[in-house]
């Protein structure tokens, strides 16, 4: 058995637990928030209980009517109805009564396909009303047409799309679906090669790009067109490689789930791939990662598990919308112990969740966030949630320190600014917070004053003031000592006597000056809303060398 098979049993047994152990609700479901976790899980109960391989400690055949059971359940809430506009369709959220919930597009985008591979891998296990009853479902997805649409913003749902053209495509022996999906497949790799991808960062929904990919690759028969899925699966794991670093997703994030910010949650597809951090006990999405797998290539492997050299990655991103193309420059330090950096570009995404930026530590505490951050709250942002920024923010990104002012009008409601930070051993002073978490001293300069709580998984901080920044520099504790800082306390001296100058002017101009623990000079001035500079080392920051 290799490592990749040895990491998908784990995950298989994992769930296969979770589901035995599942309260079955009235309804004859486990869950009402989404109905594709029944699917799911009782996919990874079934394939437990028929393989004798996979050590259980439950009835096998007990488990298997149980999952056979909640399979039944799901696919009888699709809509059959062919003169529905929601024909094949199943709903998302079953609350309060699941055969009285509308149908919603999104559980069939990447449901429908897992459903033909999962079929085609146990079919020969069920029961008869089971495998009649799937055979139907296919039948409704493949008329209801859900998955022909133009190829226009070339993100996850149009990935989705392609591999169920293709998937469904050779199910039911549609020769002209088949073209369609490789005519997709063909413009979304010359998109990815020419433009690169503008759902950058974007969690859970990359992992729809490779689940849908692997997905409709394990089921290809066509050598052409599998070797054009691979050659986009190869494209997206050097993507996912270019930003990884033990479990986390560094950078900025076009969309930040609840389940990946602060803390990295959606991790069990890189735990296949990689295998280099511990998994979790929470598993906020289990999807198919202990069924799918493709291996990524040698050289994407190898920029994301070897990080014993710091590594600076610039990327261009492009937008396209209808005024024109809109570049976005994002960039990332990498070490082997920690990451910083982000977007330096705000950008208005899908429900205001660009996450611009952090200071990312691997996933070592699993009572812990991982990631480090201050914003200014905008649109969609409530207590708890830390996500959701404002526009009243620029920054800049060189190597471990980020850099960010805050100029909030009074138009805005919201006067502060938060923050949140990882557990750790932290020493708190009147401008500055100082930290050690694992390996990393992480220095937090305020320019106002602040309050901060100590919550069951973080610090969270506050900071009022209309004009506002933060400079926040992390170094790895080895690294620390090589500059003379051979403890904590030296470490907090050291920052304590090398403190940002902020400058408020009466014109409205907002300046910080900062010199790093490297000796570098670092100047980020904003002369209005719409305007600011950003200089390191006295040169003004270009972005000649990003690239796609």
């Amino acid at each position: 058995m290799t490592p990749y098979h040895f990491r998908q049993r784990e995950i298989v047994t994992r769930i296969t637990n979770l589901a035995s152990q599942q309260p079955v609700l009235s309804s004859g479901l486990w869950f009402h928030h989404d109905i594709r976790d029944n699917f799911y899980y009782a996919s990874y109960l079934f394939a437990a209980a028929v393989d004798s391989t996979i050590p259980v400690s439950f009835d096998r055949d007990e488990m298997k009517a149980l999952a056979t059971s909640i399979l039944l359940q799901v696919l009888q809430l699709q809509d059959q109805d062919p003169s529905s506009p929601t024909y094949g369709h199943w709903p998302l959220n079953l609350d309060p009564v699941p055969s009285e919930a509308k149908p919603h597009p999104l559980p069939v985008e990447i449901m429908g396909s897992l459903m033909v591979y999962f079929d085609s891998q146990y079919q020969v296990a069920f029961s008869d009303l089971l495998r009649t009853a799937f055979a139907t479902a296919f039948l409704h997805i493949y008329q209801g047409n859900f998955y022909r649409k133009p190829m226009e913003q070339y993100g996850h749902h149009e990935a989705k799309f392609t591999s169920a053209k293709l998937i469904f495509g050779h199910k039911f022996q549609d020769i002209a679906l088949i073209q369609d999906g490789h005519d997709s497949l063909k413009l979304t790799l010359d998109r990815i090669h020419t433009l690169g991808m503008w759902e950058y960062g974007s969690l859970p929904w990359f992992w729809h790009w490779v689940q849908a990919y692997t997905c409709a690759y394990t089921l290809e028969q066509n050598d052409s067109i599998r070797q054009d899925i691979s050659h986009l699966l190869d494209a997206l794991w050097r993507q996912r490689s270019q930003y990884y670093l033990k479990g986390t997703w560094v950078g900025a994030h076009a969309r930040g789930g609840w389940h990946d910010v602060p803390r990295d949650g959606n991790v069990l597809l890189d735990y296949v791939q990689y295998g280099d951090f511990i998994l979790s006990e929470a598993m906020p999405r289990t999807e198919y990662a202990g069924f799918l797998f493709y291996e990524a290539p040698a050289d994407a492997r190898q920029t994301a598990l070897d990080r014993s050299k710091p590594l600076e990655v610039r990327q261009r991103i492009t937008r396209l919308e209808s005024t024109g193309p809109i570049h976005l420059h994002s960039y990332a330090y990498i070490t082997e112990h920690y990451a910083a950096g982000g977007m330096w570009e705000r950008y208005t995404e899908f429900d205001n969740e660009q996450q611009r930026w952090d200071i990312t530590i691997p996933l070592v505490n699993e009572h812990s966030i991982n990631q480090a951050y201050f914003f200014h709250p905008g649109d969609g942002y409530h207590a708890r949630d830390p996500r959701h920024h404002s526009e009243y923010a620029h920054t800049l990104y060189h190597r471990n320190t980020v850099m960010a002012l805050y100029s909030i009008p009074e138009t805005s409601p919201v006067d502060y600014i938060v923050g949140v930070l990882p557990k750790g051993t932290w020493q708190a002073e009147p401008s500055a917070l100082y930290g050690l978490i694992e390996n990393v001293y992480i220095a937090v300069h305020l320019m106002q004053p602040y309050q901060y709580e100590e919550m069951e998984d973080r610090l969270s901080v506050r900071s009022e003031g209309r004009w506002n920044g933060v400079v926040i520099e992390a170094i790895a504790v080895e690294e620390a000592m090589q500059l003379g800082m051979e403890s904590f306390e030296l470490f907090i001296e050291a920052m304590q006597a090398n403190a940002p100058v902020f400058a408020a002017e009466a014109d409205g101009v907002l300046q910080v000056q900062y010199h790093t623990r490297y000796n570098e000079e670092l100047q980020l001035t904003v002369h209005g809303p719409n305007h600011h500079e950003a200089r390191i080392g006295g040169e003004q920051v270009d972005f000649e060398g990003y690239k796609v």
